[in-house]
């Protein structure tokens, strides 16, 4: 009965490893997710430590991988040391895990000051360029969130460009892809997207935060 106990015990030791293993390639996945969408957001994002949840998420991910190996080493050794060493470890990422919870949390509440802040700095900046990084972070937003200027299309009268063209037109990424021939005239309203990109970017942002919270609190509850 005692040797079938131990067998029983590593069993489900070696099972868990396996969870930490699949858990750990999920969480590096997240955050690498999340470092990959901010970087087509961050113009309009000016806190870096806003990626800090990420970050974390990252590295537990890491130490999730390492818990599994000492788990497995242990296991396969009955080293009561390495077992030891493994739940002190994963005390640890419990502890980290909540940590990212509060973090994220506080950190998506930053989310729509700080986009209010600079989004009006990065249409300033647009000059209709594709070398021109704040020009392709504005036309690719508008093209991926179906928007055009920051509450509506004609917040585009106020900017820089559009008194320097004087064209009495907006960037075609305003455009709706099914109209034909768009050229981004304001003689033809109907033909752009009518809905501002500043409520859209921070929902965007704030759904990848929540990303990183659920994933924490998912796996926090695991363990």
């Amino acid at each position: 009965m005692g040797q079938c106990g131990i067998t029983s015990s590593k069993t489900v030791l070696v099972f868990l490893n396996l969870i930490f293993w699949a858990a750990a390639g999920i969480l590096c996945y997240i955050g690498a997710y999340v470092f990959i969408t901010y970087d087509d957001y961050d113009h309009f994002f000016e806190d870096v430590y806003t990626l800090i949840p990420a970050v974390i998420i990252i590295a537990v991910g890491t130490l999730l991988f390492i818990i599994g190996l000492i788990g497995c080493c242990a296991t396969i050794r009955e080293s009561s040391c390495g077992l030891a060493t493994f739940a002190a470890i994963l005390l640890l990422v419990f502890v980290t895990e909540c940590v990212v919870v509060v973090l994220g949390y506080i950190y998506r509440a930053k989310v729509e000051d700080e986009v209010n802040h600079s989004i009006q700095k990065v249409y300033n900046k647009y000059n209709g360029t594709n070398t021109d990084a704040p020009s392709r972070a504005i036309d690719y937003v508008q093209r991926q969130l179906h928007c055009c200027g920051i509450h509506n299309y004609s917040d585009w009268r106020n900017t820089r460009w559009f008194k320097e063209s004087k064209n009495n037109s907006v960037p075609v990424s305003c455009c709706q892809p099914s109209i034909s021939n768009c050229t981004g005239t304001l003689t033809r309203p109907g033909d752009l997207y009518q809905e501002g990109c500043e409520a859209l970017v921070v929902k965007k942002l704030k759904e990848i935060m929540m990303y990183v919270i659920w994933a924490a609190l998912t796996f926090a509850s695991i363990q």
